[in-house]
């Protein structure tokens, strides 16, 4: 395919995908700056300055730091907090390690935010489209919160079939959505074209001259305009940067402002209109299919969140800050599109909560823009980071650089702060649990395996203890699995102790998770050979990747390690960990970190081990 063709439908496809969130922001933005808990009146000039400010903030955020500056900073093809988090942890110099633990504790944290913006993003959505049937008819009033949960209900059921089929619709719809923008504001625009003095910065500057503190809190409802920004970044390794910034620069960027710009010049002609200033663009003949329109833009918004929920749990999980949970891949071609059964469920319930809480788009309005505003703050000081030691950029250029957006950053967090007791609290207190859990288990591991290397001897003293008393020796292969890629695995010792056999050909096989997205096939496994019969055989995934079994035995095979299949057993550990008041973790810590191991998915369903070849050998630990 023709490269400029290839770009141009990469750039459609990301309509659909990237495009979603910050494409439904105009349903509920410009309405919450008048209308929301801290409005402020619908007077001339301050439409004029609210409509400066959000130009502005596209422009300075969306166009300049993400598109310009966050996403040069691609780990391989791949973006989002947690790839950002790795690359920044990868730098070449020796002073690296100092800043590791706050490198972590910063992504882990940003990465928890996001499954705040997760849960509201679809709420907010959905219920702001389905409350256009308000502005038609009062009728149906007691109707709109029963629609919204049930076309959240089908959204989150509809997941296990996977989004390759729909998927393919995403991109044209969400373009018919963006012309329909377009189309809505330019009606508008034609009749009071004095609006587009707005994208002078003089009237963001005199807004906050004329309304000081008051006009800052407006700051809140603005950010509304570019709460989907941090998704560009995140879904950078599925288009690419080009389509990406095509997309944005050619359809996106130009509907959106025009339509807020149409917004505006209504509310210049009639401020009472402040109640719903989008659906009121549109004639009354085009109210009915503009809420299906929306609620349709809604849900793919809604999608994209689901899907990047489903992605950084597998980032997490494969960095080792998440339990094993079953992933299912519902595409044979796109490896991104996974479906996490647990997740879903947890997800499902959260959104039906919020709505059910907040009860209006308006109310959940309050709560949104928190968590978001923090995670584009850390991504800020973490692309510094990256710019400084991976690109070599003197302090001079990179410095004030970052300061601007990190004075933007903390604008909107700031102008978001007043909101957390309105509703602000509950993404900040979901990502304080998430982080909580994420740290507890990264920490449990490390105490866990700590314990285990501590209680076992090095293969070195195994092997030379065959000397005196060889074991008896059984046909077949052993694969014991370990965590530890020097050491001798416990299920190894408990075997010989309990057993006292040992396989003619034993495998000692260590998956490990890279830092990076992926590790190319050639070298994803390693295989030494070692003295009798022992083998260590070494597979890395990358944090995108799925580790597999029957990938890592044919890559074996393929290096020269024969054995049979159905002469193979696999010999897994399996601790029942008991919590103590010894150094390590808080007895809370160690009982949470022990609850989670329980609910854990096996290795063998996660690994695809087959199961009829496992042998699991249990013991006690004392954290």
């Amino acid at each position: 395919m023709d490269p400029s063709k290839r770009i141009a439908m990469l750039a459609l496809g990301a309509l659909g995908i990237v495009y979603g969130d910050i494409g439904t922001s105009p349903l509920y933005a410009l309405r919450e700056c008048f209308t929301g808990p801290h409005g402020i009146a619908p007077t001339p000039e301050n439409v004029m300055g609210v409509l400066s400010l959000i130009f502005w903030s596209l422009i300075i955020v969306v166009s300049v730091k993400y598109l310009i500056f966050v996403m040069r900073a691609d780990n391989r093809g791949e973006g989002g907090i947690l790839a950002l988090m790795a690359l920044a942890m990868q730098r070449p110099r020796g002073a690296a390690h100092k800043a590791r633990p706050v490198l972590v504790t910063l992504g882990i944290f940003g990465a928890a935010l996001l499954y705040g913006d997760g849960l509201i993003t679809p709420a907010i959505s959905v219920l702001s489209a389905v409350e256009g049937l308000n502005v038609a008819t009062p009728v149906f009033d007691p109707y709109i919160i029963p629609i919204t949960l049930v076309i959240l209900a089908v959204l989150f059921l509809v997941q296990r079939h996977g989004t390759a089929g729909i998927g393919a619709v995403f991109g044209p719809f969400m373009c018919l959505w963006f012309l329909a923008l377009a189309v809505l504001g330019v009606k508008e625009l034609v009749h009071n074209p004095v609006v587009l003095g707005a994208l002078s910065p003089w009237h963001g500057a005199l807004f906050f001259i004329r309304n000081g503190g008051h006009g800052f809190l407006v700051l809140g409802s603005v950010f509304l305009v570019v709460t989907g920004g941090e998704a560009l970044y995140a879904d950078m390794g599925h288009f690419g940067w080009r389509p990406i910034k095509l997309a944005w620069f050619s359809l996106v960027l130009p509907a959106l402002m025009l339509n807020y710009l149409g917004q505006g010049a209504l509310l210049l002609r009639d401020a009472s209109a402040a109640r719903n200033p989008f659906y009121l663009l549109a004639p009354d003949w085009a109210l009915y299919p503009l809420v299906v329109l929306a609620t349709g833009a809604t849900v793919i918004a809604s999608q994209a969140l689901i899907s990047g929920a489903f992605s950084i749990t597998r980032q997490a999980m494969q960095l080792g800050y998440s339990p094993r949970m079953e992933v299912v891949h519902t595409s044979a071609e796109e490896m991104g599109q996974i479906y996490l059964p647990g997740l879903n469920g947890v997800l499902l319930l959260g959104v039906v909560a919020l709505v059910l809480g907040f009860r209006s788009a308006s109310a959940l309005a309050s709560a949104y823009g928190i968590a978001v505003t923090t995670t584009m703050a850390i991504t800020t000081v973490l692309a510094y980071i990256v710019a400084r030691e991976r690109w070599g950029v003197s302090r001079a250029l990179a410095l004030p650089v970052a300061g601007v957006f990190l004075l933007v950053d903390l604008s909107f967090f700031g102008a978001n702060a007043v909101k957390i007791a309105d509703g602000g609290w509950f993404p900040l207190m979901l990502a304080i649990c998430i982080f909580t859990l994420m740290t507890t288990w990264k920490r449990g591991r490390e105490i866990l395996a700590n314990k285990l290397r501590a209680s076992t001897i090095s293969l070195r003293e195994l092997l030379d203890s065959f000397g005196d008393h060889p074991p008896v020796r059984v046909p077949g292969t052993a694969i014991f699995m370990t965590g530890n890629a020097e050491g001798t695995p416990p299920a190894l010792l408990h075997n010989l102790k309990h057993n006292k056999v040992l396989h003619e050909q034993v495998v000692l096989l260590t998956i490990l998770s890279e830092e990076v997205p992926h590790v190319p096939a050639p070298e994803r496994v390693e295989v030494e050979p070692l003295e009798q019969g022992f083998v260590r055989v070494v597979a890395q995934y990358g944090f995108m990747e799925n580790p597999s079994i029957p990938d890592v035995l044919k890559r074996c095979r393929e290096k020269g390690l024969q054995f049979q299949l159905m002469g193979t057993s696999f010999f897994l550990g399996r601790e029942t960990l008991i919590p103590t008041k010894k150094p390590g973790m808080a007895v809370w810590r160690e009982a949470l970190f022990a609850w989670m191991s329980r609910n854990a998915r096996s290795a063998t369903a996660y690994f695809r081990i087959p199961p009829n070849r496992v042998v699991e050998l249990g013991s006690q630990v004392e954290l």
